[in-house]
């Protein structure tokens, strides 16, 4: 079977396999890509043929031109629905009591979403039992370009916040002030008319009290050891000036001692007389 407009044959192999390839990485991130590949590459065939044909076109382009022709043509197109996801923070927020904390949350690709609906919720969080229509309270619910306070759980009133400069750009995240042990738990980020296949996305918020580090202070028994030491130090020193005073004493009376025993000695034999 001949290819499709007998294009093909004509085309470079890998001006070809460039413009497979170009296709193929936009259709990973455009919906009903294929459809506008498919009518890019009949294009690209009707146009090539064209340019065979006319030996002036012929002349006028080239290959890479028409490349360039239709991957402008590509890129110019807006994104199809549902391409358009919501994308929550994968770790953890972690915070402590009294904290003002930001659940990170956001739209991709970017996109206005001022006119739509922007749900915050605890879906852990059960309805009130004595509440006969079973109605579901948001911890923060904005809609028509506004928040809607009449669905609001009572606890987080006055304390939750989006962004309003962000909100142009896809930035649906939540500011939650002065967070207490009651707030832990999971929060859903959810646009019900979000053209996407992803229109919600799930963040964990952990609240932890802070411990404060006590002082290092030195045990009693390492004290009385430091002590103990000083003044065995100190008994020495003493014990060591008394023996050596004592020492003192003793050669010093011995001296004399010798010394008086020989002067007595020596006049002993003075006093014999002479035979």
């Amino acid at each position: 079977m001949d290819p499709p407009c007998g294009c093909f044959p004509i085309m470079d192999r890998q001006f070809l396999g460039n413009l497979m390839t170009h296709i193929h990485v936009m259709s990973r991130h455009r919906s009903s890509a294929a459809a506008a590949a498919l009518s890019s590459v009949f294009s690209l065939c009707l146009l090539n043929r064209l340019v065979s044909m006319d030996p002036e076109l012929n002349h006028s382009f080239s290959p890479s031109s028409v490349t360039l022709i239709v991957l402008l043509l590509i890129f110019s197109c807006p994104p199809a629905e549902g391409s358009f996801k919501v994308i929550g923070s994968p770790e953890p927020v972690v915070a402590a009591p009294g904290d003002d904390i930001i659940l990170p949350c956001h739209v991709e690709p970017q996109i206005d979403v001022t006119g739509l609906t922007v749900e915050w919720s605890k879906p852990d969080l059960q309805p009130d039992p004595n509440d006969r229509l079973r109605r579901v309270e948001y911890v923060h619910l904005y809609r028509d370009a506004r928040e809607d306070l009449d669905m609001k759980i009572a606890e987080y009133v006055q304390r939750t916040e989006l962004f309003a400069d962000g909100l142009t750009r896809g930035n649906i995240s939540l500011k939650i002030t002065n967070v207490t042990f009651e707030d832990q738990g999971r929060y859903k980020c959810f646009i019900p008319k979000l053209k996407g296949h992803l229109k919600y996305s799930i963040i964990y918020l952990s609240v932890e009290s802070v411990t404060e580090t006590p002082l290092q202070t030195p045990a009693p028994k390492e004290e009385t050891d430091v002590s103990g030491d000083d003044l065995s130090m100190r008994y020495g020193l003493i014990t060591g000036v008394c023996v050596g005073g004592f020492l003192m004493i003793l050669l010093v009376v011995g001296a004399i001692y010798l010394y008086w025993r020989h002067k007595r000695q020596k006049q002993e034999n003075n006093k014999q007389p002479v035979i």
